[in-house]
């Protein structure tokens, strides 16, 4: 495990986060605050996830005393349209014939907080799907149910793995956690073995 001067809390209920921060070698704890996460209609699509993962970080500068605090947000864009988690089958059905045969971007910002201070930052990919057919949407929305992801799909789910030939930028800002820019933000914090 790579050891932190202080310990690490991922306010994130995100498997794929806490999957990634794990192989990554971190030891952490998870705990998570409810938080609004409604943003300003004039805000650019490209500022919404940090903005959004700074006010998670914020949640908890009460309380910060030794640790710290890393908070995520991903977004998927496309026509400049922010994707959000789709609320039903239909909402999920709909989004995925807007990304099919097309290039969309995903954006995840990333809040590393400590007492003495904050770093925040995007990650983005661009990603391009091939188009889907009506019958891989409802199997996918049947087997995987991705209610809980932005743009209703899963880059390491089905979806992902037959319908994206190729992407620009980290596989891993679009599972959700761009793990090579938390490493570097983290890197003040590595003990000297």
């Amino acid at each position: 495990m790579l050891q932190l001067t202080k310990p690490l809390i991922l306010a994130s209920n995100s498997p794929r986060r806490q999957q990634l921060l794990r192989e990554a070698g971190f030891e952490f704890t998870v705990k998570v605050k409810d938080t609004n996460e409604d943003f300003p209609n004039t805000m650019p699509a490209i500022e919404v996830p940090a903005f959004l993962a700074l006010k998670k970080a914020e949640a908890f500068k009460e309380e910060l005393d030794n640790q710290i605090i890393l908070t995520a947000d991903t977004i998927v864009v496309v026509d400049n349209d922010i994707l959000n988690k789709p609320k039903d089958a239909i909402e999920a059905s709909l989004m995925l014939k807007k990304l099919s045969g097309r290039q969309h971007q995903v954006i995840t910002g990333v809040c590393v907080m400590t007492k003495e201070g904050t770093q925040n930052f995007v990650d983005i990919a661009n990603v391009f799907f091939r188009e889907l057919t009506n019958q891989e949407i409802e199997y996918y929305i049947k087997t995987c149910k991705p209610f809980d992801k932005a743009g209703a799909y899963g880059v390491q789910d089905f979806i992902g793995m037959v319908g994206i030939p190729r992407m620009e930028g980290s596989y891993f800002t679009v599972m959700g956690l761009p793990i090579h820019r938390v490493y570097d933000a983290l890197q003040p914090f590595f003990k000297i073995q």
